[in-house]
């Protein structure tokens, strides 16, 4: 039956992975409502749209595998139905903390569904014609997905409170709960597989570690003990992660697939695409509503062109890498989204059409380097490491928009509290320096000509470090773009899939 219904079960985990991958960016547009209503601070800001990243990004090799054992559809099911009910404990926080603890719940939902969907689909098209279109219609909505959830958040803020970003997964996940049970495909697991808890606890608490160490150091007031100390359990845990997987016979991430240049080249260009889509959509969504006086939807539409690009260019890269190679591909539509963010950083403030322009082109250079990456990835690993391939794939792009976040809104954290110098007759609290949203919330109690100073002071101090914020982005991404270059331009031929897929 799962056979004859192979489009039905496609669209039932493409549901699923749709919701997985918006999830990451959809606050963009309903983080400046959400932390007004919430009177959340500039690190709770940051923790409640990255522990759902580093979460996920922790704990995906570690539930990969475990899904090899106990079987995928188990998996599924059980993270459909923790995604569905944090998504609803979300949706009426009643405070910053907990939004954040319901974040971590719908990544470990997230975490458990994203690997089985793959597998899921390996199980049910059995013909390699129809399973490679399948694929690339999850690789389509995996890369693409991230870039619309800014869109689809501004146009619920447009008519409904914060919460219903999350509380639309609900009917979602409970339709797909129902089509999933009697036509997803079962599968029996393999009770001999191993399944290292311990290396995913290790990478887990490593990379949340070291986002709060990130985070602290463009802080206002920094908590010097906690700082170090986060930074000491971070950089620990990673390494007894990576000596761990060395000495495994079943790692969860095997560690000598970056022995080839190509697939390093994919996994760097994936982290770096990831790292900056995310970053720059957060920072762009923030000062359109909070410097420029747009509602959601209107942020929504005006980041538009990126998503849009991103996926027209994501096929057109998967025709051209047979054609030209998976290195050029990367290198190339790298420098791309380089020069379009950088046009858009000297063009922001100017014509419409040139706004559209460069954002287009900053988007589909972005999308087809998340399609060239993932073919490098996967075609550039022995079958026999397919799974640590595909482990480290989606490890890359959930990874790299945790860094996006954690880096780029640091950035912007610290150049705004050094620039802001509000003066002492306003008479107004030091936390107007943590952020343009706390400076905004402390406008509203004072009269109005002292608000109108402090409003244009911090608009102006945003102002400058969203110009900071986007210079280290396209610096970022030209860097990657020539290290790759470097890469894979040498005595290497051109791209060739291996021989045994």
């Amino acid at each position: 039956m799962a056979r004859q219904n192979r489009w039905l079960v496609l669209a039932i985990v493409s549901s699923a992975l749709f919701l997985i991958v918006v999830d990451m960016t959809v606050l963009h547009t309903a983080l400046p409502t959400l932390t007004h209503e919430l009177a959340a601070t500039a690190a709770q800001k940051l923790w409640i749209v990255n522990a759902y990243g580093l979460v996920v990004a922790g704990l995906l090799p570690g539930l990969g595998a475990l899904g090899d054992r106990v079987g995928h559809k188990p998996m599924f099911l059980g993270g459909l139905a923790v995604f569905g009910v944090a998504s609803l404990i979300a949706a009426f926080s009643p405070n910053a903390g907990v939004l954040i603890g319901a974040r971590a719940v719908l990544a470990i939902g997230a975490a458990m569904m994203m690997p089985a969907t793959l597998s899921i689909i390996r199980v049910t098209f059995e013909d390699s014609r129809e399973r490679a279109i399948a694929i690339g219609i999850w690789a389509a909505i995996a890369s693409g997905g991230a870039a619309f959830g800014p869109v689809i958040g501004g146009i619920l803020l447009e008519y409904f409170w914060w919460g219903s970003v999350f509380l639309i997964n609900v009917p979602v996940v409970i339709v797909a709960l129902l089509l999933a049970v009697p036509f997803v495909p079962s599968d029996e697991g393999h009770a001999n597989r191993p399944w290292d808890f311990t290396g995913s606890v290790q990478v887990m608490v490593g990379l949340v570690a070291l986002a709060f160490f990130i985070e602290q150091l463009g802080a206002r007031e920094r908590e010097l003990g906690l700082m170090i100390g986060a930074a000491v359990v971070g950089v620990l845990a990673m390494v007894l992660f990576v000596c761990r997987q060395r000495n495994s016979a079943a790692p969860l991430i095997d560690f000598k697939l970056f022995r080839d240049n190509r697939f390093t080249a994919g996994v760097i260009a994936a982290l770096v695409a990831s790292t900056v889509l995310v970053g720059v959509e957060l920072v762009v969504s923030q000062r359109l509503q909070l410097v420029l006086g747009h509602s959601p939807l209107q942020a929504a539409f005006a980041i538009l062109p990126i998503p849009l690009a991103a996926f027209v260019s994501g096929p057109l890269a998967g025709m051209l890498v047979p054609r030209l190679g998976a290195g050029r591909v990367l290198w190339g539509s790298l420098a791309l989204a380089g020069i379009g963010l950088a046009g858009y950083l000297v063009v922001h403030n100017g014509p419409l059409a040139l706004v559209v322009l460069t954002l287009a082109a900053f988007g589909f250079g972005l999308g087809a380097t998340m399609t060239a990456a993932s073919t490098a990835i996967m075609d550039n690993a022995p079958i026999e490491s397919a799974g640590s391939a595909a482990s480290v794939e989606e490890v890359s792009y959930e990874l790299g928009g945790a860094i996006g976040i954690a880096v780029l809104g640091s950035i912007l954290t610290a150049v705004y509290g050094a620039t802001l110098m509000p003066p002492a007759n306003l008479n107004v609290p030091a936390t107007v320096r943590d952020s343009l949203d706390e400076a905004l919330l402390a406008s509203e109690k004072l009269a109005p000509d002292a608000a109108a100073t402090l409003q244009t002071l911090a608009h102006g101090a945003f102002d400058q470090a969203f110009v900071v914020v986007l210079g280290v982005a396209a610096a970022l991404i030209f860097v990657a773009a020539l290290a790759i270059w470097r890469a894979v331009t040498d005595r290497r031929p051109a791209y060739q899939p291996s021989a045994s897929r």
